[in-house]
């Protein structure tokens, strides 16, 4: 059947072969040597068994192409796989990562806000030590006045009764002391 099929196609398109001059049928028309050459060699393929080769060898080809494309799909799929699997743990680290930049402004927020407190009890502390130092001052200032104005008063006291006092007064004083710091301490 084949054969039958080949040789018909062949003689359709050896069919510009009947425009040589002379008697087709003659081996003196190369066109004819030709087709019959031709027809030969169609022939010793199909002896051979060569299509049914060449089919086998295409087949077989054809099931390295099915195998490849299937290791081809397989390997896309676990890419697929793995792609998936690092945009998560990409995404996951971006969400840590964004965690950590929001504890990390919460703490620096805390941090910032404890400072202030800091500032302002050392600013407290400051404050009521100076305070403290100047009511210090002012005491020892009121108490300096205070001890100059003794002082001024004794010696003006002094004189004064250093000026007004005889010896009879100051001996009497003196008695008067005596006793009051005897009554005192019996």
């Amino acid at each position: 059947m084949r054969f039958t099929l080949t040789s018909t196609i062949a003689l359709l398109i050896a069919s510009p072969a009947f425009a040589a001059s002379g008697p087709f049928f003659s081996l003196g028309n190369t066109d004819f040597v030709v087709l019959l050459a031709f027809l030969l060699f169609i022939a010793v393929l199909f002896y051979f068994n060569v299509p049914s080769l060449m089919g086998a060898m295409l087949d077989k080809r054809a099931e390295g192409i099915k195998t490849e494309i299937e290791e081809a799909r397989k390997l896309r799929e676990d890419a697929q796989r793995l792609l998936a699997s690092y945009e998560r743990k990409q995404k996951e680290v971006q969400e840590q990562a964004d965690r950590i930049v929001a504890a990390a402004k919460q703490e620096a927020a805390a941090a910032g806000e404890q400072a202030r407190v800091d500032l302002a009890k050392s600013v407290e502390r400051r404050l009521a030590a100076a305070v403290e130092q100047i009511g210090s001052a002012e005491a020892a200032a009121i108490k300096e006045v205070r001890d100059q104005a003794i002082i001024i008063a004794i010696a003006a006291s002094r004189d004064i009764i250093g000026k007004q006092m005889t010896a009879a007064d100051g001996n009497k004083l003196i008695d008067d002391g005596i006793a009051q710091v005897d009554a005192k301490l019996h």
